[in-house]
């Protein structure tokens, strides 16, 4: 992404509501998964770690966990690193730098997405690095139509439905895929600022306060429909968990 985004993201994502809820989200699909083998043991590896946001909500939600970032950007990387104190490795999801069969769970939060990324290349590799049992979570926006100013801006050139997830990861040789829309109850209004109210800047920036807790409290409602097994509809959104067979 631009050097702009990575700082303006360096400085918001531990309180925006977006990024509160995808990383809220993925860290309780990863402590629910925790629980078997072979996650308990292996380490797990922020594909794409950016500044570091996510490392350091899954080191509060699972303490004990032996967590690993790799970013592209060396100046993303450095971020990271001091944000979450975890080991953070230079490099590409195209070629990952780590031995067969290393990890228990892998995260891929807004990807392989991004135009400097193959998705055939990265999901590849996911399932070279992950140990047989191992968990790929993924996180991808959500149809072509929304494409806008703030995916040019961070570099995104993919967005996705459901179906197209699955049938990928199906295709990468993961097994058991659960897939999800979700920022759902907020879609309407994420249209209508990207397609109707447009704009040169990304949708990375503060909110005031009450905001910040009425959107936050909507993402609450939504993780908690999930949490039940339960699939939406639509939204901005779409969270995947698939299985190394």
């Amino acid at each position: 992404m631009e050097q702009a985004e990575y700082e303006l993201m360096a400085t918001v994502e531990d309180r925006m509501w977006w990024y509160h809820g995808l990383h809220t989200l993925a860290a309780e699909r990863f402590v629910a998964a925790r629980g078997k083998a072979p996650l308990p043991v292996l380490p797990a590896l922020d594909g794409g770690c950016g500044t570091g946001g996510l490392l350091t909500r899954l080191s509060t939600a699972a303490p004990d966990a032996t967590l690993v970032g790799i970013e592209y950007a060396p100046p993303a990387a450095a971020m990271a690193r001091a944000k979450s104190g975890r080991g953070i490795v230079i490099g590409t999801v195209n070629s990952l730098p780590f031995a067969d069969a290393a990890f228990g769970a892998m995260f891929s939060m807004d990807v392989l997405c991004h135009r400097a990324v193959d998705e055939d290349r990265a999901l590849a590799e996911a399932h070279r690095c992950l140990a047989p049992g191992g968990v790929l979570i993924v996180n991808l926006p959500a149809y072509r139509w929304m494409l806008s100013s703030h995916d040019t801006r961070v570099h995104n050139v993919r967005r996705y439905t459901r179906r197209e997830v699955v049938d990928m990861l199906g295709r990468a040789g993961f097994a058991r895929v659960w897939a999800s829309y979700w920022n759902t109850l907020l879609f309407p209004m994420m249209v209508l600022k990207r397609k109707l109210l447009g704009g040169e800047a990304s949708d990375v920036h503060p909110f005031p306060a009450p905001v910040e807790f009425l959107f936050r409290s909507v993402l609450a409602i939504e993780r908690a429909v999930l949490a039940l097994g339960l699939r939406f509809p639509f939204g901005g959104s779409i969270l995947a968990v698939a299985v190394k067979p």
